[in-house]
């Protein structure tokens, strides 16, 4: 319940109750249908958590009224005062028989799309339009549920002693080399949008903070077009000091499981209106290494030379045979960024892992390595020059602490969750090889 500027009081179609049947009551909201009897018209008003009827018998309401609810369009928006009663073929159990209804601002015709969905859109249609696409329950469901889990994270950290903090997102170098980057014109100098904040939430742990989380936007040139992949998600990454890859593991299962936890208890009717049924996970999580997950392919008839990464077929293999959530650890060292730490007796495998839901890898992450001398060596091994990361290696020649983190894709987290069908549908403006409208 809200109060207006002009000093009413607004309710939400969600918030009226048994308690307001025989009193009057305003809402606001869109016309999501109108049918009209003849003798009789209902207009289904639609508002962020709902709808509610608004009947409007000829004979009873005023005829101004009746009039104009018999010609309103759909998707205007507009106000409705009147007296609730109970109806229980209504939604939510009630009706509205309105004594004032005001079309605030009429939509044109014909839409774009069917926000009622009576005509079915393709996927493209909807993201061209999606400030009406956004009006379909079902979608907003994504974005509330997505809501709560996002500040499930921001609590669960912040309460696990993280500190929040905010990296650049225009650097002078890639994150982990290569050419996966967006250039662009930053004054006199070339710059880039950054892939990750890993350099920096590194160079934190030298400041002292011990232990740092970021939510934010990532920018890869990578010229996929999956389901799974985005050219801008948003990261959720941690940083800790003290901590070795199994510590940080142990916190990332731990923030999925409260996020689940929170969606379960206060996202029920979201789930409902996006028709998805979510189990809590039960921990710990599995964790098979690498070479495990080989030999699970290999059985499964999937020869994956040592050394590569898994492959989508390989990856939907291994999540049909272990299914849930699990951890893939102990990844060979070349095929993991110059930063993950090798392990001291087998150092051709690194102290680093993927957490999994199903077929779709969900987070990547490692101890990192803290002493100068040997990242400086990663650096060069992978064929890249140390000089280009003159501000990064800095903060380890002065007291660099042992150190683990990871990063987790939002919008796959999301995705995996929901149980949708492409990546596309758990952010709100897409950005793809082909998206940048709208």
């Amino acid at each position: 319940m809200t109060e207006t500027r002009m000093g009413e009081v607004r309710k939400y179609t969600a918030e009226i109750g048994e308690e307001d049947f025989g009193r009057e009551v305003t809402l606001y909201g869109w016309v999501h249908e109108v049918r009209d009897l003849g003798g009789i018209v209902f207009v289904i008003l639609r508002d962020r958590e709902g709808f509610a009827q608004i009947t409007l018998p000829k004979k009873v309401v005023n005829p101004d009224v009746f009039k104009k609810a018999r010609k309103v369009r759909r998707e205007s928006v507009i106000k409705v005062r009147g007296q609730v009663k109970a109806e229980e073929k209504a939604p939510n159990g009630y009706e509205i028989i309105p004594s004032s209804f005001e079309v605030i601002n009429e939509a044109d015709a014909p839409l774009p799309l069917d926000v009622a969905e009576k005509v079915p859109a393709e996927l493209d249609t909807r993201l061209d339009h999606r400030y009406l696409d956004l009006r379909k329950p079902k979608i907003q469901g994504i974005f509330r549920i997505r809501h709560i889990i996002t500040k499930s994270f921001r609590d669960f950290l912040t309460d696990e002693g993280f500190i929040e903090v905010a990296t650049p997102k225009i650097v002078s170098t890639a994150t982990e080399g290569g050419t996966e980057l967006f250039p662009l014109s930053y004054f006199e100098k070339e710059a880039f949008l950054n892939q990750s904040p890993q350099l920096y939430k590194q160079v934190l742990m030298a400041s002292g903070l011990e232990k740092v989380f970021e939510i934010g936007p990532i920018f890869r040139a990578e010229e996929h077009n999956t389901i799974r992949h985005l050219n801008e998600a948003t990261s959720v990454d941690i940083e800790a000091s003290f901590m070795d890859h199994n510590g940080v593991m142990d916190v990332l299962e731990k923030m999925v499981v409260k996020a689940y936890e929170n969606v379960v208890d206060k996202g029920e009717r979201y789930l409902e209106w996006v028709g998805a049924s979510i189990e809590v996970p039960e921990t710990p999580f599995p964790r098979i290494t690498y070479d495990e997950a080989l030999q699970i392919l290999k059985r499964k008839g999937e020869e994956i030379p040592w050394g590569e990464d898994l492959p989508t077929p390989a990856l939907r293999v291994l999540g049909e045979e272990l299914g849930g959530f699990y951890f893939i650890v102990d990844w060979p060292t070349e095929s993991k960024p110059f930063y993950a730490m090798p392990y001291e007796e087998e150092p051709e495998i690194s102290k680093s892992f993927d957490l999994m839901h199903g077929w779709l890898e969900l987070a990547s992450g490692a101890q990192r390595i803290h002493l100068f001398s040997e990242l400086v060596k990663s650096i060069e091994s992978k064929g890249l020059s140390s000089e280009s990361f003159g501000f990064y290696l800095e903060a380890f020649r002065y007291g660099m602490p042992p150190h683990a983190g990871w990063g987790l894709g939002m919008e796959r987290f999301v995705m995996s969750m929901l149980g949708l069908s492409n990546i596309r549908e758990a952010v709100i403006f897409p950005r793809d090889r082909q998206r940048l409208v709208p």
